[in-house]
């Protein structure tokens, strides 16, 4: 038996194509999460108590919105942001579509995460910088960014493979992509190979971005 047998309800194309989406929903959701997310959990963190920007309405006011939608579940959170999604592209299928969901779902998960990087940071290193008369936008890029970089990769890593599930849940509602095919080819149709061949690439995905943050973070973990 050849391998045509095994995978004859197969379109390779449109496998292909799908990979491509995915990959294009990951790659964008992940860059915009990265950004807001350190944006997000820099402002937790300096407006704290005991941190250079202390306010606590602002720390509530934040934390509050990171909370509540970090707890929505991230199916329902689509259906939340259609009108949103169709406001800004026109539309509420494709790709392009789905990218609110996906970083507003992300965003608030990984600024904790570089809030908590940030909290385990050494104090007397910041203390040190305030001591030498550093502003605060030099604590942040010379002290702050670059001693919770091994955290802030690690936590973006963790974010990345779990975008890629939310890609995959996205395209039950047509955003395109792996989990698309895999619902309306595979499982819809009852083709398993469908089902089967998307998810082993979503498995690869997975490894490789696993991989790479490794990687990454262990170059640049200097303890």
């Amino acid at each position: 038996m050849n391998s045509h047998q095994y995978f004859k309800d197969i379109d390779w194309q449109a496998m292909w194509d799908a990979t491509v989406q995915t990959l294009y929903m990951t790659g964008i959701s992940v860059l915009a999460t990265f950004i807001l997310g350190i944006l997000l959990g820099l402002l937790l963190f300096l407006t704290s108590p005991g941190n250079m920007w202390e306010n606590k309405p602002i720390n509530t006011v934040i934390g509050g919105v990171v909370n509540i939608f970090r707890s929505i579940p991230f199916i329902i959170l689509i259906v939340l942001l259609i009108p949103f999604s169709t406001l800004l592209f026109g539309t509420m299928i494709g790709e392009q579509a789905a990218l609110p969901s996906l970083i507003i779902g992300a965003a608030p998960f990984y600024a904790r995460m570089v809030e908590i990087g940030l909290r385990e940071i050494d104090k007397g290193v910041i203390e040190a910088a305030k001591s030498m008369g550093a502003t605060t936008a030099t604590i942040i890029w010379k002290v702050l960014l670059p001693e919770s970089m091994p955290a802030l990769v690690s936590g973006i890593t963790v974010t990345a493979i779990a975008l890629i599930g939310y890609t995959a849940m996205a395209g039950v509602i047509g955003a395109g992509g792996l989990g698309n095919l895999a619902y309306l080819e595979g499982f819809q149709r009852n083709q398993n190979d469908v089902t089967l061949v998307a998810t082993v690439i979503i498995l690869i995905i997975v490894f490789i971005v696993q991989f790479i943050g490794d990687f990454i973070t262990s170059k640049i973990d200097k303890r």
